[in-house]
């Protein structure tokens, strides 16, 4: 029972489920090996093996066989910064007005209960963390496309309007690259002397410290809000940005550079 639950998935022995269930197990144990014993038999003989059931963690499985060798490009890159050059961590994050889901504080054998508008509304950030002072740049739109980021790439260009290149590290998302979108292909031929693109390993969000920032938000801000409307949500979110406009450079892919 252990090795199966532990190491193979039920389809491995003729089932359709993804999951194992107490009652998956006992089936199996009495069709397979003509042994008789109640789900809850089943449950006991885990618990007692110190098994529980909870939620896995999720891991991306594709590696980018190129990640080492794109990472000391941006090293490089942070490491020698000229003074009057900038560089930033972008990417998008979604706001909607059906919450995330959190864990929180209820009386036992009783589940709280969190409103959910029904229809839900979205709306996109696309956000810049500047490398050096963690000061977070955003800009609002109802599509995560090619537009939005362009329109962000435009109010970088004017926040940063005193450096002479801006270095935008992002992720490999088809609309950011000129490769793959001819919007960001036209742009880079109009701005490409002030905007550099730089693109982080494939699969690796945990390259781009802004993922970070996102993690936070939706930490205090998103999980079980009460909001009834977009329109109060964005409110609560831009409330909590201005309160802390600016942010720690997190993750120890960079620990070893200097920000500052």
């Amino acid at each position: 029972m252990i090795y199966w639950v532990t190491t193979r998935t039920p389809r491995d022995y003729g089932f359709y489920r993804s999951r194992w269930t107490c009652g998956t197990v006992a089936t199996l144990l009495r069709e397979d090996h003509g042994v008789r014993v109640s789900r809850e038999t089943v449950r006991r003989g885990l618990r007692k093996e110190g098994l529980v059931y909870r939620r896995p963690r999720p891991v991306l499985g594709p590696k980018d066989p190129q990640r080492s060798l794109k990472l000391r490009r941006i090293r490089a890159l942070l490491r020698h910064l000229p003074a009057d050059e900038m560089a930033v961590f972008q990417d998008e994050v979604d706001i909607n007005t059906n919450p995330k889901i959190g864990s929180m504080w209820m009386r036992r054998g009783q589940q709280a209960e969190v409103v959910t508008p029904g229809n839900n509304i979205k709306r996109y950030l696309a956000g810049s963390l500047n490398w050096r002072t963690g000061e977070l740049v955003l800009t609002e739109g109802r599509k995560r496309n090619a537009d939005l980021f362009l329109a962000h790439l435009d109010e970088l260009r004017r926040r940063y309007r005193c450096f002479r290149v801006i270095h935008v590290i992002c992720d490999n998302a088809a609309f950011h690259t000129p490769d793959r979108c001819r919007k960001v292909k036209e742009y880079m031929e109009q701005w490409g002397h002030r905007i550099q693109l730089h693109f982080l390993p494939t699969y690796a969000p945990d390259t781009n410290p802004i993922e970070r920032v996102w993690w936070h938000l939706h930490e205090e801000i998103t999980r079980n809000h009460r909001c009834q409307t977009m329109e109060e949500l964005l409110e609560l979110v831009m409330g909590w940005l201005q309160v802390a406009p600016h942010f720690e450079i997190e993750p120890s892919t960079y620990k070893n550079l200097h920000a500052a």
